[in-house]
């Protein structure tokens, strides 16, 4: 299905170029894709630039995509972590992706590998206990850091993000955030 819809809208969006272009001969940008077919609209001829989206940060949303291949995922420490005893209760967590609440949007436990939500909870606003055996070892002040769902998170919320290559940090950027824009 997701093939012939790629060939319908490449077609139908060659004919409304060419239309704009009738009427403006001198139109430079044509902007098309997103993050899960962005591939597919780079090829376009009638598409000079397209539009990764969230999928530029490589939230968890997309780890099932199969037009798509992320690089690393992006996470946010939790400040506070209680562990021995407490199955790793901390305060402070991912935020949760816009739509549908599922588990697809909720953040995930990512560092230190082997933690996962209690059955009986997931990310809360307060604490989030987790359990696994990277629980047992954690101590008040370990930082756990959690994949976020979609990107929209971390821009709306933290005014920079670091870019990260194996483990050193080459860069930081300024979010939406962080340049002073505000879209709602």
């Amino acid at each position: 299905m997701q093939a012939a819809a790629r060939r319908e809208l490449a077609e139908r969006r060659a004919a409304v170029v060419r239309a704009v272009r009738a009427l403006v001969p001198d139109l430079e940008f044509v902007n098309g894709g997103g993050t899960g077919s962005v591939q597919h609209t780079a090829a376009e001829d009638a598409v000079t630039e397209v539009a990764a989206g969230s999928g530029l940060y490589v939230p968890r949303l997309f780890d099932n995509y199969s037009s798509f291949r992320a690089v690393r995922p992006p996470c946010s420490p939790s400040p506070w972590s209680a562990g021995r005893g407490r199955g790793g209760d901390r305060a402070g967590r991912g935020y949760p992706a816009s739509g549908a609440a599922g588990p697809d949007r909720s953040p995930v436990p990512y560092l230190p590998e082997g933690l996962r939500y209690d059955p009986q909870e997931g990310a809360g606003e307060v604490q989030t206990p987790l359990l696994g055996p990277a629980a047992d070892d954690l101590l008040i002040g370990d930082k756990v850091w959690f994949r976020h769902a979609k990107a929209g998170e971390l821009c709306e919320r933290f005014e920079a993000l670091h870019l990260v290559e194996g483990d050193e940090v080459t860069a930081t950027v300024p979010t939406y955030r962080g340049e002073g824009r505000t879209f709602l």
